[in-house]
């Protein structure tokens, strides 16, 4: 089973830059389009970021764009998250998930949550 683990967050100052990572195991992540998602604490969780199979259609929410930038390694299996000029909006917890096309979590395919990693940004 396809399965991620998230890795790379931390607490942080405003401002400042973190590097996540998405590494996959089970399974190739050759064909899948993958997407960063986060939940802050009482909120529902919030899509970020999505990538499709070879890099070259990639989203952005409103929020973070020009200032992340997703990347992936197939080879590696990992999805990237470089995340710079962090704001305390981007407090949270982030997860990588397989997407659809929309972006949208790809419920049809069956792989297995990560831990998430937490990003903490605080003066």
């Amino acid at each position: 089973q396809l399965q991620f683990a998230e890795s790379g967050g931390g607490s942080v100052q405003p401002g400042a830059s973190l590097r996540l990572s998405c590494e996959a195991s089970g399974s190739t992540l050759d064909y899948y389009a993958i997407g960063w998602f986060r939940r802050a604490p009482g909120t529902e969780l919030q899509g970020v970021s999505c990538i499709n199979w070879n890099g070259e259609r990639i989203t952005y929410a409103d929020s973070v764009k020009g200032r992340f930038i997703v990347s992936r390694d197939n080879p590696k299996k990992t999805v990237y998250l470089q995340m710079n000029n962090l704001k305390s909006e981007d407090t949270g917890a982030y997860y990588c998930a397989v997407v659809t096309s929309k972006c949208r979590v790809d419920t049809q395919t069956d792989f297995r949550w990560g831990q998430g990693t937490q990003v903490t940004v605080s003066s």
